[in-house]
C-alpha cells in the first residue's frame, strides 16, 4: 500500500510517538496549526469517516477516548478541538482516516 500514515503506522516511516496502543497511534503533525496539533491514526486502514462501517464503530469511539485521554496529557484544561477532514471538500489531504487534535490557544470559528 502506498498510504503514507500505513507507512508511518507500520514504523517504515519514522515518526515520533505522541500514544499508542493495539488500535492507534498518535503523532505530532508536521505543518501545525496550534501549539498542541497531534494526529490520532487508526492502525486499520480506512480511507476517510466517509468509508466506515457499522464494523468500525468501537474503533471510531476508541479514536476519540484517546484523543481525550490525549488532550488531558496535553492539559489543555482551556479547550482544544477535534477534527475529521473526510474528501476534498473537507480538506483531507491523507486519505487514512484520522482526528486533529488542536489545542493551546483560542481557535476561531468559523475554521475554514
Amino acid at each position: 500500500m502506498d498510504c503514507l500514515f500505513c507507512k508511518i503506522v507500520a514504523g517504515t516511516i519514522p515518526s515520533p510517538r505522541v500514544y499508542e496502543d493495539e488500535d492507534c497511534i498518535a503523532i505530532a503533525d508536521i505543518h501545525p496549526q496550534a501549539p498542541t496539533h497531534i494526529l490520532v491514526i487508526p492502525r486499520e486502514h480506512i480511507s476517510s469517516l466517509a468509508e466506515a462501517t457499522e464494523e468500525d464503530r468501537e474503533l471510531l469511539g476508541h479514536l476519540l477516548w484517546v484523543t481525550s485521554q490525549i488532550a488531558r496529557d496535553k492539559n489543555l484544561k482551556n479547550g482544544y478541538r477535534t477534527v475529521f477532514n473526510s474528501g476534498d471538500d473537507g480538506g483531507q489531504t491523507v486519505d487514512h482516516l484520522h482526528i486533529h487534535l488542536l489545542g493551546g490557544r483560542s481557535l476561531s470559528w468559523p475554521p475554514g
